[in-house]
C-alpha cells in the first residue's frame, strides 16, 4: 500500500516541478522605446519639441517601467500619459506617468497593467504623449514600438 501511494504522489511533485520551472521561461522582460515628435500628434501640433521614452515589460508580473526625457515645449509640461490607440488614432488614457507638479524632465516610473492594457501594448497599439498648456491634447506623442 505504501508504493501505491508513493507513486501517484511522486507523478503529482514531479509535474508540479516541471511546471514551476517552465513558468519562468515562458516569461519575458521586453525593452520598447517611443520617440516623441508633435508630428506623431493627432491632428500634429506645430511644436519644436521632441523626447524619448525608454520602456521595459515584464510579462510575468505585467510590469510595465518606464524613463524619459522631453524638450523643447511652447510651455511648462502639464501631464504625461500612455494612452491606448494605434499609430494616427487617438485613444483613451492607460496609465498616467505625471501630472502637474511632477511633470518635469526626466521622468521615471511604473505600473502593472490590466490584460487588456498588456495585449494593447503587446499588438502595438499604445503610445506615450505629453500635454501642454498650449496643446492640452498632447504636444508631442510616440508610438510604443519593440
Amino acid at each position: 500500500m505504501t508504493k501505491t501511494f508513493l507513486r501517484p504522489a511522486l507523478v503529482v511533485l514531479a509535474c508540479a516541478g516541471a511546471v514551476a520551472f517552465a513558468s519562468p521561461s515562458m516569461a519575458e522582460m521586453m525593452k520598447m522605446k517611443a520617440d516623441l515628435k508633435a508630428s506623431n500628434e493627432v491632428p500634429p501640433t506645430q511644436s519644436g519639441g521632441n523626447g524619448s521614452v525608454d520602456v521595459t515589460y515584464d510579462s510575468a508580473s505585467k510590469k510595465l517601467s518606464w524613463k524619459g526625457t522631453y524638450s523643447g515645449l511652447s510651455g511648462p509640461a502639464t501631464a504625461a500619459h500612455f494612452h491606448t490607440g494605434e499609430s494616427g488614432k487617438n485613444g483613451g488614457v492607460a496609465v498616467p506617468i505625471f501630472q502637474g507638479a511632477a511633470a518635469k524632465s526626466p521622468f521615471e516610473g511604473s505600473a502593472t497593467l490590466t490584460d487588456a492594457q498588456a495585449a494593447d501594448l503587446m499588438g502595438g497599439k499604445m503610445y506615450v504623449n505629453i500635454h501642454t498648456e498650449k496643446n492640452k491634447a498632447g504636444e508631442i506623442r510616440g508610438q510604443v514600438v519593440k
